[in-house]
């Protein structure tokens, strides 16, 4: 049954008065709260010309607590960070400073004229290269172990650096040729680059600008490859030079055959005798980004004349040419920051016999 009011069937579905009707106009508490206009009481509206409701003042609209607290502790956080950068309690650690390169290129005048063949690979099998290896396999690598303050890793590393200079400086044939040093200037330390860009600008006899303390090459107007199986044996050594450092000791000899340049292969081959040794160092830094520091280079090589100036490029005599009587290029004892000009002997046994 029916309550008060209403009909005998129950209020028709959709009529007027139903629940439906209203649902969109309650209000909820946040929205009555909202509202700029309020309606005065049943007491306030008995005041004579009382007004029937009264403007509220806006809402505060400020940031609520939780917000507030985030900003605080973003902004903290942000100030911490910039403070930390600025004054952090580890200092950053200085470059150590890197020594100059000091090198030593000594010529080996032979004393008779140089044997040829017109095939170079009848003087390797008649010289003391004929069981060398040949190329890159000539510079073999030691075992690698890890030291007291270097893992095995950093051991290779600091091998295989070595080893890709000697083989960007000794075999790459532009190298040879006179041409671009690109790619031994790519593997050596930063901070060596000033003096290893003022040894081609500008190449001296001093014991620290010599192009051939870095590299091998040849005057292309005068030489050229006979043959580009160059013939390598030596050794690579790797100890501790340091607590921060590995130091790799290079010693190998390399035998180059070579004719007079535009000769072609009617002009008799000989051989060229580079005894090259180096000292590299190698730092954290220089094994993670590939490069080296060379501290000390010592290239003798012949058969060479020994006026000839060997800071640039080396300018081998040929099959048929003799060292003649000329020594080495003189020295003033009276300048300073020179280096004495020295020369050698190749030995006969150097040579090939044919």
């Amino acid at each position: 049954m029916g309550g008060p009011g209403d009909p005998p069937e129950g209020t028709p579905e959709g009529a007027p008065g139903g629940e439906d009707e209203y649902r969109s106009v309650v209000f909820d508490e946040s929205f009555v709260r909202a509202a700029r206009l309020q309606e005065f009481s049943a007491r306030e509206r008995a005041g004579d010309h009382a007004p029937a409701v009264r403007r509220r003042p806006p809402a505060h609209r400020g940031l609520s607590r939780q917000a507030l607290i985030l900003v605080v502790l973003i902004a903290l956080a942000f100030g911490t960070a910039v403070y930390m950068g600025v004054r952090h309690p580890y200092e950053t650690p200085r470059a150590k400073p890197v020594e100059p390169l000091r090198m030593t290129v000594i010529p080996l005048a032979p004393r008779q004229a140089v044997p040829g063949a017109a095939e170079p690979e009848e003087l390797y099998a008649h010289s003391p290269a004929a069981q060398f290896r040949i190329g890159a396999d000539g510079f073999t690598m030691p075992p690698a172990r890890r030291t007291a303050h270097f893992s095995e890793s950093q051991v290779v590393a600091a091998l295989a650096t070595a080893k890709d200079y000697l083989v960007e400086s000794s075999l790459d044939p532009g190298v040879l040729a006179g041409g671009s040093v690109r790619s031994v200037r790519l593997l050596v330390e930063p901070q060596q680059l000033a003096q290893f860009d003022r040894s081609f600008d500008h190449p001296a006899a001093d014991g620290r600008h010599a192009s051939t303390g870095w590299l091998v090459r040849f005057d292309p107007s005068r030489t050229e490859l006979a043959d580009k199986k160059v013939r390598v044996q030596g050794t690579l050594q790797v100890a501790e030079a340091d607590s921060d450092a590995l130091e790799v000791v290079a010693d190998h000899t390399l035998v180059y055959a070579l004719r007079p340049a535009g000769s072609g292969r009617g002009a008799e081959a000989s051989l060229f005798v580079v005894r090259r040794g180096l000292h590299f160092r190698f730092d954290r830094d220089d094994l993670r980004l590939h490069q080296a520091e060379l501290a000390v280079s010592d290239l003798r090589a012949g058969p060479l004349a020994c006026a000839e100036e060997t800071a640039d490029r080396l300018r081998p005599l040929l099959a048929g040419q003799t060292a003649g009587t000329g020594g080495p290029a003189g020295t003033d004892p009276y300048a300073t920051g020179g280096a004495t000009a020295l020369c050698g002997s190749l030995a006969a046994a150097a040579q090939p016999r044919v």
